[in-house]
């Protein structure tokens, strides 16, 4: 290698020395078990790879220095076109490649699974028999994180405790638009979405102050979605849950609904007891007052509809009013149809007969597939159906 040759290379790697001097690798270094699998699953993923990246930049660089064109004692051979003991080398280690892939990535699937419980605290320690799992609930809020503890009756905001070498059952949620929980140290991305509840097993096994964020976008103050997670032993949980109901205050559903209005940058927050049944209102979308849980929804359905004395629950289940007005109503949408009306008005289209529900003039037709063919309801191609220009309700 040439003087200069070297020269480069020193300076390439001195950048990528300090490139990676401010990188956070918490994910291939995790304090989790669950996490330290995931990073043992990239790792094996990687070098797998690497059996067929490496050999092919190495002949790439070898091909071309043997067969450069000063090089004549090359062998040239310009009819040369098949190879059978070439081609076996070349398609079957990437085919052995892609089985091992497959069946790693095929018990990992399966192991990993965030529903499934927790069998061992680390490679070497099953979980006891007598162990109980702690259960977090965890809310992703516009643009804060709420974690409840149902077995100690309190709820934080941006802060969250778990003792060291216990099993974490983690059910998860949204209030409003879809984000993501993610703890680095302790395990992958999990969704949390409005009206479902995810779920997610997992354990620290190192105590530590460690940073858990959001990891989808959400919105305006996404960037400022982080909370600490503490990994601590027993006696630290303890007092930490004797903090919590020591300096907090109550969370009924009042004060949930406050804290659920859009903010950025939330400090954290304790509170020393929570409203029976807050998190399952949440989950299921009706803590607003006068709204239907989603669960009694879903039961109104299975028992077979409510017919039509159920159309009073229309309004108990219109959740989305984010763009409602200042005294209630509706806002108008963001676009406007063709017709030249607003959305949702009143007013019957322009250019239409509201009575007869056909045009008032007539065009000539430019769907010249439909021409002389019936609609479904009767209506020749052309023109729709009255009923769907008409303001009266469709009959049950």
């Amino acid at each position: 290698m040439t003087p200069q040759l070297k020269i480069v290379a020193r300076l390439f790697a001195l950048l990528v020395l300090v490139g990676l001097s401010g990188c956070n690798l918490v994910v291939m270094s995790p304090s989790g078990d669950i996490a330290k699998q995931q990073a043992n699953l990239i790792i094996v993923s990687t070098v797998l790879m690497l059996i067929i990246i490496v050999p092919v930049i190495f002949l790439t660089l070898f091909f071309a220095w043997r067969y450069r064109a000063s090089n004549t004692s090359a062998p040239y051979d310009p009819e040369w076109h098949h190879s059978t003991r070439l081609e076996v080398i070349i398609w079957s280690a990437p085919l052995a490649i892609i089985i091992a892939l497959g069946a790693v990535t095929w018990i990992s699937t399966h192991k990993l699974d965030p529903y499934r419980p927790l069998e061992r605290l680390d490679a070497q320690r099953a979980v006891p028999a007598e162990t109980k799992p702690l259960t977090v609930e965890v809310v992703a809020l516009d643009w804060k994180w709420l974690f409840f503890y149902p077995d100690y009756g309190i709820a934080t905001v941006n802060e969250m405790a778990a003792p060291v070498d216990v099993p974490i059952n983690f059910r998860i949620t949204a209030s409003s638009v879809m984000n993501s929980f993610y703890v680095p140290a302790l395990a992958g991305m999990i969704y949390a979405m409005p009206g479902m509840e995810t779920k997610l097993h997992a354990v620290i096994n190192k105590p530590g102050e460690y940073e858990g964020l959001s990891s989808n976008y959400s919105g305006d103050g996404f960037s400022h979605m982080r909370f600490k997670f503490h990994g601590v032993d027993q006696a630290g949980f303890d007092q930490w849950i004797a903090r919590v109901k020591q300096n907090g205050t109550a969370l009924n559903r009042d004060a949930y609904l406050k804290l659920e209005k859009p903010s950025t940058k939330e400090p954290v927050r304790y509170y020393a007891n929570v409203e029976d049944g807050l998190y399952r209102t949440v989950l299921n979308m009706c803590a607003t007052p006068g709204k239907m849980c989603m669960d009694e929804m879903m039961h109104i359905d299975m028992t077979g509809g409510g017919g039509i004395e159920s159309h009073e629950n229309r309004a108990r289940l219109e959740h989305d009013n984010r763009h409602a007005g200042e005294a209630g109503h509706a806002a108008p949408a963001a676009t406007f149809p063709a017709t030249g009306n607003p959305a949702r008005s009143d007013q019957p289209a322009e250019g239409v007969d509201q009575n007869s529900g056909q045009p008032q003039s007539q065009a000539p037709s430019t769907n010249h597939d439909m021409q002389g063919h019936t609609m479904p309801g009767g209506n020749p191609g052309g023109a729709a159906p009255a009923q769907l220009n008409n303001n009266a309700p469709a009959q049950p």
